[in-house]
């Protein structure tokens, strides 16, 4: 049962960490310009180096810059005494993170990056620990309680490393002109990323033949064509294969309560209907059918023929809404 005292002292570790990030906001200063500056000097990975808690948080860093267009990853500094120092190629430039800069599991990673000419950047709150004398650029985090009741646990630090972290992936994405589109090209499984693919890209994968009648198609045809084709419409195209109306159920639903039921493709269709350009972006595409109210519709190509068709249920169940 939550007692008064636990969300007091939820709140309390909340305004301690909350204290920490406006101290470090303070203190960014050139240095943070300078190590973005070396970053952007090289074409190789940043190699993000960490233990314990600034272990956890420099695999996200690292994460972070990769997928902002930094190539980067995570080496655990242990794993890194015992072989996997190789990983560090010459042009390579190593992030460090340690709030004390005193972690003995750094000291060959160090020592490796002084003796090979790789460019280091120390996050630490001590410029003059062992990390900060080996470091070329020290991001320098202030010194701050913990907002663990014993003044141990990781919390208010790693919570500066993290944002300090963020800090330099974003001002290295500005840097880049990193866009909507690279970002979405990066995260092709994540919902932004679903909405930044073309229509092209959507309709890449569909298989099976779309539900499509000729123009002189019959209103049993319809009937067929929209059934078959399981999405609620079918496409009327003329002889050169052109999209020229759509009929949906609606449309023979009405049709078949005003008695039309001889009237053809002609009669039944909505001639023009809304169209998608295969380089339209999937988030335009949604906007639209929300604005239009409409459930689905064809990309057509450059020749006006169907090439595809978006259906709004399929939007919802696949993530893209």
């Amino acid at each position: 049962m939550t007692t008064q005292s636990d969300l007091d002292l939820a709140r309390t570790v909340i305004r301690t960490e909350r204290d920490a990030l406006e101290k470090l906001e303070s203190v960014i200063g050139p240095e943070l310009a300078e190590a973005v500056n070396i970053i952007l000097a090289t074409d190789r990975h940043v190699i993000v180096a960490g233990v314990g808690k600034s272990g956890h948080i420099g695999q996200k860093i690292a994460a972070s810059l990769a997928s902002t267009g930094t190539p980067a990853f995570f080496l655990h500094p242990t794993e890194a005494s015992h072989g996997d120092l190789g990983m560090i190629v010459p042009g390579s430039v190593v992030l460090a993170i340690s709030y004390s800069g005193e972690s003995r599991e750094l000291t060959d990673l160090l020592r490796y990056c002084k003796g090979n000419a790789i460019p280091l950047i120390a996050m630490t709150r001590a410029r003059q620990s062992t990390l900060g004398r080996y470091a070329d650029v020290v991001l320098e985090t202030p010194v701050v309680p913990e907002a663990c009741p014993n003044g141990l646990a990781p919390t208010s630090s790693t919570t500066m490393a993290l944002a300090l972290g963020d800090a330099l992936t974003i001002v290295l994405m500005a840097r880049r002109g990193f866009s909507r589109e690279e970002f979405g090209f990066r995260h092709p499984g994540g919902k932004l990323g679903r909405t930044l693919q073309t229509a092209a890209d959507y309709i890449r994968d569909q298989s099976g033949p779309l539900p499509l009648a000729g123009a002189n198609a019959s209103f049993e045809e319809l009937v067929i064509a929209v059934s078959e084709g399981r999405k609620g419409c079918a496409g009327i195209v003329d002889e050169d294969g052109k999209l020229i109306g759509m009929v949906t159920d609606g449309d023979l639903r009405r049709a078949i309560l005003a008695g039309r039921l001889k009237a053809g493709a002609y009669e039944v269709m909505t001639p023009r209907p809304q169209t998608i350009n295969p380089s339209e972006r999937m988030m335009n595409v949604i906007k639209s059918f929300s604005e239009n109210r409409i459930s689905n519709a064809f990309v057509v190509d450059e020749t006006g023929a169907p090439a595809g068709l978006i259906d709004m249920k399929d939007l919802l169940a696949e993530g893209y809404v």
